[in-house]
């Protein structure tokens, strides 16, 4: 019997907020930015592979990058690497690998999962996988893994549970909201209504198509018009001309915020998008001054809660009377910026792009 179950990773992002370790020809889900001698796209890759067939996940990431998934993960099957010409945001991506898996098997049931978020709890994960995926199965829900939160955290968006006595693990959605201010967030967290919206998506393969009829109809209509393409020698010629014409926009907004037919899983698996510095700086082991210290070519003195990482070659980073940065040294760039500051990278990465040109990226 063929395997209903399907994988769809998300890898097309520049991590621009890594800056400058993530660089526009190398983007974090490409880089073993965790230390685990596995880059974030394999290890999200050998999670899914313990319960989905590796001819059963598609990875969706921008053209530029189809060799390095290739490289990075050698068993997935060529044709399941799709390139994407341009970023136009989770909507168009999620069609794309959605009408490829549709062409094999329109009765699947798929996982959908960015490539760069750290799981710190596999066992549970998978078992909350497979119970998604047993419940999609059944129902013809969209579902997303909501995760409880900890803090008031601003850079993740949050969902609103509709059924606040519900027993059960999945319950229907009332509200999405994409990245409160610090105010709202501290609301969100006390009235004990609002989850984490981790980006992770299951659905029946039909009932997301057609949520995006019924939703995104224009999207629709401009990839399905060109569907007998699709397995052909020109379907990366016709990719081009969708995605120039294709509107920018998110599956949460296009979709998931519309439809009502939108449940999620309450989970805790240990779970962070890895979104930020400061996000990878709650997560490593620090020394005694609460500092996290990436490589071995480091001496601080005086020094507290600082994320400092160097991978320049030939070169020692002394560092003395500093607390609470960010800093991060490489062969070609040193970023310093207070940790609280760590929104304005992005903005750093265009002023120095706009002076030193595109080689700064």
């Amino acid at each position: 019997m063929m395997n209903q179950n399907y994988c769809i990773i998300m890898a097309g992002g520049i991590g621009s907020r890594f800056w400058p370790i993530s660089r526009t020809n190398m983007p974090k889900q490409f880089i073993d930015i965790l230390g685990t001698g596995k880059t974030l796209i394999q290890e999200t890759y050998n999670r899914f592979i313990k319960i989905i067939p590796k001819e059963n996940i598609f990875v969706v990431t921008n053209k530029e990058y189809c060799h390095i998934v290739k490289e990075q993960l050698p068993l997935i099957p060529e044709e399941n690497i799709l390139g994407e010409p341009m970023r136009r945001n989770t909507a168009p991506c999620i069609l794309y690998a959605n009408i490829k898996i549709a062409l094999q098997n329109p009765d699947a049931n798929i996982v959908v999962t960015p490539a760069d978020h750290l799981i710190i709890n596999e066992e549970q994960f998978i078992e909350d996988i497979n119970e998604g995926l047993k419940f999609i199965s059944l129902t013809n829900s969209l579902l997303t893994l909501g995760i409880t939160p900890d803090r008031p955290a601003t850079g993740y968006g949050y969902i609103q549970l509709e059924e606040l006595n519900n027993d059960s693990r999945f319950v229907n959605v009332k509200t999405f909201t994409e990245k409160p201010h610090l105010e709202l967030a501290k609301f969100f967290i006390k009235s004990g209504d609002f989850l984490w919206n981790s980006g992770i998506f299951l659905w029946k393969n039909k009932v997301i198509d057609n949520a995006f009829k019924e939703f995104l109809p224009e999207l629709y209509d401009l990839f399905y018009e060109n569907i007998n393409y699709f397995g052909t020698k020109e379907e990366q010629t016709v990719i081009n001309r969708i995605y120039s014409d294709a509107k920018s926009i998110s599956i949460d907004f296009g979709v998931m915020e519309k439809a009502q037919n939108v449940y999620v899983l309450k989970t805790d698996f240990g779970w962070s998008d890895l979104g930020t510095w400061n996000s990878l700086y709650s997560l490593k082991e620090k020394d005694e001054n609460k500092n996290v210290l990436v490589s071995d070519n480091i001496v601080v003195n005086h020094s507290s809660s600082n994320y400092i990482n160097s991978t320049a070659k030939d070169r020692i980073l002394v560092l003395k009377d500093l607390d609470d940065y960010i800093v991060v040294d490489t062969d070609s760039v040193l970023l310093i910026c207070k940790r609280e500051n760590e929104q304005q990278i992005e903005n750093l990465l265009n002023e120095s792009r706009i002076k030193f040109g595109d080689s700064i990226k």
